[in-house]
């Protein structure tokens, strides 16, 4: 047994994409033990489930950079990484009021439902309807989401440069340049404001595929669903953001 568990580390460490799913299902029990202590602490305010997404993305981590030939033991080197994604992600929650938090999953609640009966994303007019509230308070919503949300948006420095500022790339950049910078900060703001309103499993999953690059069955065995819904689930929540999205660059333009 001891033998196996070895070969499939190695088979891991060697970039095994299926060695790697199993050891992250095998061990999200971990996962929700940790969870489930966390929000004895915290109480009801969060649910289970947002500590347990949160919680699996510290588990793949742990997983991809783990060294067994250490001699440790993988739930001593795993439980403070899988503790810490939990507590991050509380002190990123912490930011935003419980009532930004209740309002942000309404917002995304009523979205989805409009987008079942509507066959297409609805507006911030029918979100107002929907909530009987105005358009301009579905705005102010929205924006407080963004504001809670951090996503670097920031050139990153070129190689040998680590210590550049954000200002430091302005000099010497045509207004064709400034413009097109200007252009893409828009977008990322969008894109910021939109991705807070997706629920949180579809978080997850972009989160998942796109930031930790698993596969979809990966995922599908972190999230103990099936390979399709997992695929379902990523489709859906891009042809939300890009429906949005482009209406509402359209609104702006």
């Amino acid at each position: 047994m001891a033998n196996e568990a070895t070969k499939l580390w190695e088979a891991c460490r060697a970039g095994d994409a299926d060695a790697r799913e199993r050891l992250v299902a095998d061990n999200l029990a971990l996962v929700h033990h940790v969870a489930r202590k966390i929000q004895r602490t915290v109480g009801d305010a969060v649910e289970l489930q947002d500590l347990v997404s949160a919680g699996t993305m510290g588990l793949v981590q742990a997983v991809e950079t783990f060294d067994a030939t250490r001699g440790h033991a993988f739930s001593t080197f795993a439980a403070p990484r899988i503790r810490g994604a939990i507590l991050d992600e509380l002190r990123r929650w912490d930011h935003a009021p419980r009532s930004l938090r209740r309002t942000q999953r309404t917002l995304a609640k009523v979205t989805e439902q409009l987008t079942s009966e509507l066959g297409r994303v609805p507006d911030a007019s029918e979100i107002a309807d929907a909530l009987d509230v105005d358009v301009a308070t579905v705005h102010t919503w929205q924006a407080r989401a963004e504001e809670v949300v951090h996503v670097p948006l920031d050139r990153p420095p070129e190689p040998g440069d680590h210590q550049a500022a954000p200002a430091d790339y302005v000099a010497g950049m045509t207004a064709e340049d400034i413009e097109e910078g200007i252009n893409a900060q828009q977008e990322a703001r969008v894109l910021r404001q939109h991705l807070m309103q997706l629920r949180e499993r579809e978080r997850v999953v972009l989160a998942l595929y796109y930031f930790k690059q698993l596969k979809l069955h990966e995922i599908a065995q972190v999230l103990g669903l099936t390979e399709s819904r997992i695929s379902q689930i990523r489709s859906k929540a891009l042809a939300t953001l890009r429906e949005r999205m482009v209406r509402e660059m359209a609104d702006q333009s």
